[in-house]
C-alpha cells in the first residue's frame, strides 16, 4: 500500500498502456486549458490600461468607468467563448461515441472499440476516452475513469456513458444500444440548443443596441453643442454620474446576457 502510485502515476500507467511509444507527458497535455491559464492576466492588464486611458481623457471618474466597462466586456466575451467551446466539446464527444457504437456493432471488443473512438476523437475529447480505453485494456474500472474527467461541458455526458458501461457490465445488456441511446440524446440536445441559440439572436441584438444608446446620446449631445463631455469630465457631479451610468449599463448587459443564456440548455 505504501508503494501505491499517486494519481499522476496511475494516469501515466494508463497512458503508456494505451500508447507505449508516445512521448512523455502526452497524457497531461491540455493546450486549451493551459492557454486559459496563461490568458488570465489579460483581464487585469486590460482593465488597468483602460482605466489609465479613461483617467487621462476624462478624469478619475472616466478611469473607473472605463475599467468597469472593460471588465464587463472581457467577462461577456469569456463567457461566450466558454459556451462555444463547451458546445464544440460535446459535439466532438457525440462524433467519437458514434465511432464507438459503429465499432461495437461491428463486433469489436469494448476495449478495442473505445480505443478506436479515442484515436478518432477531437483533441478535447481524446484524453478522456484514451484513459477509458487504457483502463479497459488493463481490466480497470472504466466507469470510474470516465466519471473522473473534470471538463465541465463533458462531465455530465461522460457520466452517462459511464452509467451505460456499468449497466452493460452488471446486467449483460448490449453495450452498443446503451451507448447509442446516450449519443442520440446528446445529439438531439445539441440540435435543440443550436436552434434556440439562433432564435435568440434578435434579443441579443436588442440588448446590444440598448447598451449602446447612452453612448449614442452623448455623441449626439456633443455634436449639437450641449457639452455633455465637459459636464461629465469637468464637474464632480458629472464624474459621479459617469461612473453610476456606466455601472448601470454594465449591469444591464450582464443581466440580459444571463437571461438569454438561461434559455439555452447546456
Amino acid at each position: 500500500m505504501l508503494a501505491w502510485p499517486a494519481a499522476g502515476g496511475r494516469y501515466r500507467l494508463l497512458g503508456f498502456a494505451l500508447h507505449p511509444s508516445a512521448p512523455e507527458g502526452w497524457w497531461a497535455d491540455e493546450p486549451d486549458r493551459n492557454r486559459w491559464r496563461t490568458a488570465r492576466p489579460v483581464l487585469p492588464l486590460a482593465v488597468l490600461s483602460a482605466g489609465l486611458i479613461g483617467m487621462t481623457l476624462i478624469g478619475p471618474g472616466g478611469g473607473l468607468a472605463a475599467a468597469v466597462a472593460t471588465a464587463t466586456a472581457v467577462a461577456v466575451w469569456r463567457s461566450r467563448r466558454e459556451r462555444r467551446r463547451g458546445a464544440s466539446q460535446v459535439t466532438g464527444l457525440v462524433d467519437a461515441v458514434g465511432v464507438l457504437v459503429a465499432e461495437l456493432r461491428a463486433g469489436a471488443h469494448p476495449a478495442t472499440a473505445i480505443e478506436a473512438a479515442a484515436a478518432e476523437a477531437a483533441p478535447d475529447v481524446a484524453p478522456a476516452l484514451g484513459a477509458a480505453a487504457a483502463a479497459a485494456r488493463l481490466g480497470a474500472d472504466v466507469p470510474a475513469v470516465l466519471r473522473g474527467h473534470d471538463e465541465p461541458a463533458l462531465r455530465p455526458w461522460l457520466a452517462r456513458l459511464a452509467d451505460a458501461w456499468a449497466l452493460a457490465q452488471r446486467h449483460g445488456v448490449p453495450l452498443a444500444g446503451l451507448v447509442d441511446a446516450v449519443r442520440c440524446d446528446a445529439e438531439q440536445r445539441i440540435r435543440f440548443a443550436a436552434d434556440l441559440d439562433a432564435r435568440l439572436a434578435g434579443p441579443r441584438a436588442s440588448a446590444a443596441v440598448l447598451a449602446g444608446l447612452p453612448v449614442l446620446g452623448l455623441l449626439l449631445g456633443q455634436a449639437i453643442g450641449a457639452g455633455p463631455w465637459q459636464v461629465l469630465g469637468g464637474t464632480a457631479a458629472g464624474q459621479g454620474l459617469l461612473v453610476l451610468g456606466t455601472a448601470l449599463v454594465c449591469a444591464g448587459v450582464v443581466w440580459s446576457g444571463r437571461i438569454v443564456a438561461s434559455a439555452v440548455p447546456s
